[in-house]
């Protein structure tokens, strides 16, 4: 399987696949490559429906000139943090941002949510989101404010009076509680609707039988996220014990 990264020519076959309908897969075994490969590909340079091969090729280029500018210049030097492979970080934070991206979440959003999370302290200050990720400012206010509003981050004051934005174990329970309320609201919303249209209308009973299905998703998606948050905070005793015990109490 080739490895390395895919030339002007696959970026093309990659543009043609999508705009036959192709799944990322079967674009992927025509090039011989992983799925991986092409979803990441795809979904950093403005998704299936708005990927260019040409700016695709040249937004590439362009990323490899800044890391290239942005390398330590002395060769003797660690490579990473705890001796860490850095190109092997960075390639991880590219698959890990193409999965929230594939997840729903906005590519800038993603990148700061990646970012957060793959640090080692778990939080970054804005300026450090700006250096790490050469993005302006504006770019990460935004991005902030939007993962705010959706529980998958907190912000707190450093011993500096600096606003760090956090992410950590608990985040992840907050962000799935936000989005069963999120749900729970349009299902409130949907049944507004049944009582407006009347409940002989045929738009009214498609309204109640989504009413019903997203209130039974929201209400197994908070109580799941309930019963499995104890992973995310395992008791001590828990911890020393069976590693399938866990599990067999959230099944």
């Amino acid at each position: 399987m080739p490895g390395g990264r895919l030339t002007q020519q696959e970026r093309r076959h990659i543009a043609l696949g999508l705009a036959d309908g192709l799944a990322y897969a079967e674009i992927a075994r025509s090039l011989d490559r992983p799925t991986s490969t092409v979803t990441r590909e795809v979904m950093r340079n403005g998704g299936p429906t708005a990927y260019r091969a040409d700016l695709a090729h040249r937004a590439t280029e362009q990323r490899a000139h800044r890391r290239k500018q942005a390398a330590p210049r002395d060769p003797q030097g660690p490579t990473h943090v705890h001796g860490r492979d850095a190109e092997a970080v960075r390639e991880y934070e590219e698959t890990f941002t193409t999965a929230l991206m594939a997840s729903g979440m906005p590519k800038m959003m993603s990148r700061v949510m990646a970012c957060l999370t793959l640090a080692d302290t778990g939080s970054l200050t804005a300026s450090e989101l700006v250096q790490r990720l050469q993005v302006s400012p504006a770019s990460i206010s935004k991005a902030v404010a939007f993962l705010d509003t959706q529980g998958f981050l907190r912000r707190e004051r450093d011993e500096r009076r600096r606003e760090r934005y956090v992410v950590d174990d608990d985040i992840w329970y907050q962000s799935i509680v936000a989005s069963a309320r999120s749900t729970a609201q349009l299902v409130e919303t949907a049944r507004q609707g049944v009582s407006v249209l009347g409940p002989d209308n045929p738009a009214a009973a498609r309204l109640e039988n989504v009413a019903r299905f997203l209130n039974f998703v929201s209400e197994s998606i908070t109580r799941a996220a309930e019963q499995a948050r104890e992973v995310l905070h395992p008791r001590p005793e828990a911890a020393a014990g069976s590693p399938d015990k866990p599990g067999a109490d959230l099944g």
